[in-house]
């Protein structure tokens, strides 16, 4: 039982019993204790903390002191072996592992493993402990590495990922893969080597480059780092020198690169910043020991620099500042080698490459060797022929011809993939013989191009094409327009008539070879030779090609025989109107017709001008009856120019003219007829092209023909303009229907309106006009139909002494006084009260107007019995006559549309 003494101790180890301090203390408080009691003390405190040092050293200390002169046989002495078993736990946990079979181990070994982590236990009995585990579980390889990374044992941490990654079988618990570990070991051994000396780091480094790809730049850089820790300064700058001659990506060249030119600049500023020091010690120490102390360090046979090599300690400032200025230098070629390596065959970077080197003919000319024997043809990205154009031309630049035509031979006999290829290499011989002055070489050289090889008579297509180019390239335009070129400057007229017919024969001309060589006969005066080959182009060559070959045909023709040769002139015209499309067939209309005016009938002429309104598209039409009308007038006079118009307006498709272009032919026709006076003929042709007008969009038409009106017509005229106007305007409006019952009501009114529609007053071309486009508007025509009838009733005022109302928008010559529509409507109702007052007998014609629509028919039907007729005529049926007359005046109050009018009239009856 604890003693009173003991109970401060006690409530503290009952709050914290894991307190090793406590324990001591309560330890060392009771020194003067029984031995029994001590030792008790210790067992318990040993029972809380098993895994402390302090605590079983201090045991094992006593217990060992108070056995001491004792026998080995006495129960002391047996008492503290079991005490010293019980502290090598690690004994304990082998005797468990060694009783227990196999499949329970794995109860013992995390105990085991936890034990040997702490910290009292000895390094080396850990290590041979993790060593017995991963005999047993190998896949546990990364919690050991783990383990040694806490221990700073480097060495047997690359030692152990070493043997991992040689193992394939290997596959990582914490979900790394093969390259990650890589990484892992290069960071260990490069920045480790003093632990690692059993390794071969070079050679692990080396693997990791063959193996991982995308990683060479920074494993390079890792190797080189291994030898930079080392001191080895030099081995590092190799492995730098073989990395930069090695990577083929711009990301790796640029990681080396970066991490040389660190390094250089590094090792200058350790350098600079130890001479400095070394001159302030120099300076310090005086001047004479300034002269003995480098003679000191140069030693025998310092100075006259035979063993600089094999003693050079890097303190050479000046030599490692201009190595490092090389490297800078030194870049744009490594950064070429790196393109290079990636695509040997880029033909664009062989061209920088040898402009690196410019000021270093060497170099270019051994860079231009390297590049055409390196591209292949078939793999080439770019045109492999420039690199043989442009080593010839580095050969001329500097005045070396003979080398630059023996590069040209060289290049003639490339097996070039197109045949292109090889004829620019021709035409740049040539040309460069032709730059030098010679000029028989340079005809000699696109004749030999050109000279058929031999080869079978007959292959197909496909069989040519697989020919090399030497076989084919006698067929290439370019060589052969550059060979007639050169035969037109230098050979004879025999030799370039003879290189262009031979164009021909290969079928391989164009249109401005054909061209070229009727020029070259003309000038020479051969104009039947050059119609020939005229004739021979025009068989070679369809449309579009072919039109030039027939422009410069035709008006050389022309230009040559003039009416001479009419019959063949006109056979050719219409030869080349045949071959023509539509669309180009209209200049060659015209050269005819002006050759017909020139040398022919100007009757001919008409006719091919007629025959051109109707060929060409639509959209060229117009143009061709303004030139027809033009010369109609010049040749045959105003019969013919007004037979021109008439059969322009009524032409039916596909021959006829757009709306916009017979609009304004009526236009122009119209204004035509009203200079010559015939102002009828104007208003009729005004009439029919109303039809073409909207008068929502066309405000320039209908102002037109209100002008004529104003000048030339009457009221009555202009109220026919404008009612025309409305017809029209009906005809172009949509009438929405809605439902199938407004569909039915509005059949039903059209056909009274048709039943019930009047003879005479009317134009039957704006009638017509009006069909054409429809019937709709109901409601807006309602109102303006009303409005006109009202005007209407007004004809008769002025026999009465009635002033008639103005017409709206109609300029007389007297003085007008504009109304509204509801004071117009007003006068003209008492104005035909007084009519028929004063002439029951007249009968007025004007209310027989072809209504343009349903709602049009209706107001007509109204409007006969809103005229003052006497009541004799009607008889009996005046009463009739009044109710109908008091209904319309009750539609105009309400104002109803034209389908609720209908309705309402329909539920009355």
């Amino acid at each position: 039982m604890p003693k009173e003494e003991d109970l401060l101790y006690e409530e503290e180890l009952l709050r914290n019993p894991y307190s090793l301090k406590m324990w001591m203390r309560y330890i060392q408080a009771r020194t003067d204790a029984s031995a029994k009691r001590r030792y008790l003390l210790f067992e318990r405190a040993l029972r809380a903390l098993p895994g402390s040092y302090k605590l079983w050293h201090a045991y094992l200390r006593e217990r060992s002191l108070a056995v001491r002169g004792l026998r080995i046989d006495h129960l002391a002495v047996a008492s503290l072996n079991n005490t010293f078993e019980r502290a090598l736990t690690r004994r304990t946990f082998d005797r468990a592992l060694c009783a227990l079979p196999i499949t329970q181990h794995e109860r013992i070994w995390p105990l085991y493993l936890k034990f040997v982590r702490n910290p009292g236990v000895p390094l080396d009995t850990a290590l041979r402990v993790y060593k017995r585990y991963l005999k047993l579980e190998p896949t546990h390889t990364e919690e050991f590495m783990a383990y040694l990374r806490i221990k700073e044992r480097w060495g047997e941490t690359a030692r152990q990922l070493s043997e991992v990654l040689n193992d394939d079988t290997f596959r990582s618990l914490e979900g790394k893969s093969k390259h990650q570990l890589w990484l892992e070991l290069c960071d260990i051994i490069t920045k480790h080597p003093d632990d690692v000396a059993g390794i071969r780091v070079d050679a692990i480094l080396r693997g990791g480059i063959r193996k991982f790809t995308d990683e060479v730049g920074r494993l390079w850089t890792s190797l080189a780092d291994y030898y930079i820790r080392r001191s080895l300064f030099e081995k590092a700058r190799d492995v730098y020198e073989e990395g930069l001659g090695s990577v083929v990506t711009v990301r790796d060249f640029s990681i080396i690169f970066d991490a040389y030119t660190q390094f250089e600049e590094s090792l200058l500023g350790a350098l600079n910043f130890e001479e400095s020091l070394l001159s302030a010690t120099m300076a310090a120490m005086g001047d004479e020991e300034e002269e003995e102390e480098p003679m000191a360090e140069l030693g025998d046979g310092a100075g006259d620099g035979t063993d600089f090599v094999l003693n050079d300690d890097g303190k050479d400032l000046d030599l490692r500042l201009a190595r490092l200025e090389h490297l800078m230098s030194r870049r744009p070629e490594l950064l070429s080698s790196v393109m290079l390596r990636q695509n040997p065959h880029n033909v664009h970077e062989w061209h920088k490459r040898v402009k690196l080197f410019e000021g270093s003919p060497t170099r270019q000319i051994l860079t231009f060797t390297e590049a055409v024997k390196t591209v292949d043809l078939v793999q080439a990205l770019g045109k492999p022929h420039t690199l043989w154009v442009a080593f010839a031309r580095f050969y001329e630049r500097h005045g070396d011809v003979a080398n630059g035509r023996v590069i040209f031979d060289k290049a003639v006999q490339v097996p070039f993939t197109y045949a292109d290829d090889l004829a620019t290499v021709w035409c740049e011989w040539a040309e460069m013989e032709l730059r030098h002055k010679n000029f028989r070489r340079a005809i000699e050289v696109v004749r030999t191009a050109t000279a058929e090889p031999a080869k079978p008579a007959r292959l197909a297509a496909d069989e040519e094409r697989k020919l090399p180019a030497q076989l084919r390239v006698y067929r290439n335009v370019r060589l052969w327009m550059m060979r007639v070129d050169l035969e037109e400057s230098l050979g004879s007229l025999d030799t370039c008539r003879a290189s262009y017919d031979r164009i021909l024969e290969l079928r391989i001309a164009t249109p401005q070879i054909v061209l070229n060589y009727a020029l070259l006969l003309q000038e020479h005066k051969f104009f039947e030779d050059a119609f020939q080959v005229y004739e021979r182009g025009v068989a070679l060559f369809k449309y579009p090609h072919v039109k030039d070959i027939w422009a410069a045909y035709l008006a050389h023709f022309v230009e040559r025989y003039g009416g001479k040769k009419l019959e063949r002139a006109r056979d050719l015209f219409e030869h080349a109107l045949s071959m023509a499309p539509p669309a180009e067939s209209k200049p060659i209309f015209l050269e005819y017709a002006r050759l017909e005016e020139a040398h022919g009938l100007a009757r001919h002429a008409m006719d091919i001008y007629e025959r051109a309104a109707r060929a060409v598209p639509k959209e060229q039409r117009m143009s061709v009856y303004d030139l027809y009308v033009a010369k109609a007038s010049e040749f045959f006079g105003v019969g013919k120019v007004r037979e021109i118009y008439e059969t322009a307006i009524e032409l039916e498709p596909p021959s006829d003219l757009p709306d916009a272009d017979c609009k304004t032919m009526c236009l122009r026709y119209s204004g035509l007829e009203r200079k010559l006076g015939e102002i009828d003929r104007a208003r009729s042709i005004l009439v029919h092209a109303s039809a073409l007008a909207d008068p929502r969009k066309d405000k320039a038409f209908w102002g037109e023909w209100k002008s004529f009106e104003v000048n030339h017509g009457n009221e009555d005229t202009f109220r026919e303009m404008l009612r025309i106007q409305r017809s029209v305007a009906a005809g172009y409006s949509h009438m929405q229907i809605n439902s199938v019952g407004d569909a039915a009501i509005l059949e039903e009114a059209v056909a009274n309106q048709g039943a019930s529609e009047p003879v005479g007053g009317g134009s039957s071309a704006g009638a017509d006009a009006g069909q054409k486009r429809g019937r709709g508007g109901l409601d807006s025509m309602a109102a303006l139909e009303r409005e006109a009838e009202a005007a209407a009733a007004a004809l008769g005022a002025e026999g009465a002494g009635v002033r008639r109302p103005a017409l709206s928008g109609f300029v007389s010559a007297g003085i007008i006084q504009q109304k509204s529509a509801a004071e117009v409507i007003a006068d003209a109702a008492a104005a035909a009260g007084k009519r028929a007052a004063a002439n029951p007998e007249e009968i007025d014609m004007d209310g027989g107007e072809d209504a343009p629509s349903a709602s049009a028919a209706a107001e007509e039907e109204v409007a006969v019995v809103q005229k003052a007729i006497p009541s004799a005529v009607f008889g009996s049926l005046a009463a009739v006559a009044e109710k109908q007359q008091q209904q319309q005046q009750e539609e105009e109050k309400e104002q109803l549309g034209a389908l609720e009018r209908f309705k309402k009239r329909k539920m009355k009856s």
